[in-house]
């Protein structure tokens, strides 16, 4: 993911916030083949994955990592990179067909950072369109990733209800203007990790390993009695 945000040492390779309890990397086919085994035994708990982007764009590396984060154990989620001139139907199905998710999957997550020349009033039609037909589809409220910048922009008092995965390239935490909590944060985009080729994003989970594992895809009746309180 390409986020505009950077701070004074972003030309600095990343380092691990330590503070918290679950730690993930995101990637695409620009990482190249990523070695899942090596990634599962450096304290790394979930991996974010592009699956689609636009109306037909499919990331040609999608399939292998999926398979090969089940396989090692890794929580995982898929995520779509919004377009924002385009339908957003056409684009939800374009993810639809592409990810199958099974129980214990982290939700879909809507990647929204450009706006491709249209209005704003468009921007979140479009991104309302997307969220409403996915969380049908899986039955899980999808998450929602952007920029500092781009939330408080065009995004801060809509889609409240949603899961938020804020990147800010800093080492102290978001503060959003709407006082929106976040969920999961993208700290850096220059971390090395072994098993991975180059650079690759860092992020957090805000809460513990039993949190992140009530957003995860369950059967209703299971979610009814993880929400309980």
């Amino acid at each position: 993911m390409a986020s505009l945000l950077l701070f004074a040492s972003c030309d600095q390779p990343t380092r691990r916030l330590h503070r918290y309890e679950v730690h993930g990397i995101d990637v695409s086919h620009y990482q190249s083949h990523v070695h899942w085994d090596t990634v599962a035994d450096q304290d790394i708990h979930f991996a974010f994955i592009k699956a689609t982007e636009g109306e037909t764009l499919q990331d040609t590396l999608f399939c292998h990592n999926w398979d090969e984060l089940r396989r090692v154990g890794l929580k995982r989620g898929a995520y779509h990179f919004f377009r924002p001139g385009v339908a957003a139907l056409n684009q939800a199905e374009n993810f639809a067909e592409m990810v199958t998710m099974e129980y214990g999957d982290l939700p879909p997550v809507l990647d929204v950072e450009v706006l491709d020349g249209v209005s704003k009033v468009a921007l979140i039609n479009g991104v309302r369109t997307w969220l409403y037909s996915i969380e049908i589809k899986y039955n899980v409220k999808p998450i929602i990733y952007t920029n500092t910048k781009f939330y408080h922009q065009y995004l801060a008092g809509h889609f409240e209800e949603y899961p938020l995965w804020i990147a800010r390239y800093n080492y102290r935490q978001p503060k959003l203007a709407t006082g929106k909590e976040w969920d999961f944060w993208q700290y850096g985009n220059r971390g090395r990790i072994p098993g991975v080729y180059g650079d690759v994003d860092f992020n957090v989970f805000k809460g513990n390993h039993y949190e992140l594992e009530t957003l995860c895809l369950a059967p209703r009746s299971i979610l009814s009695l993880v929400q309980e309180p």
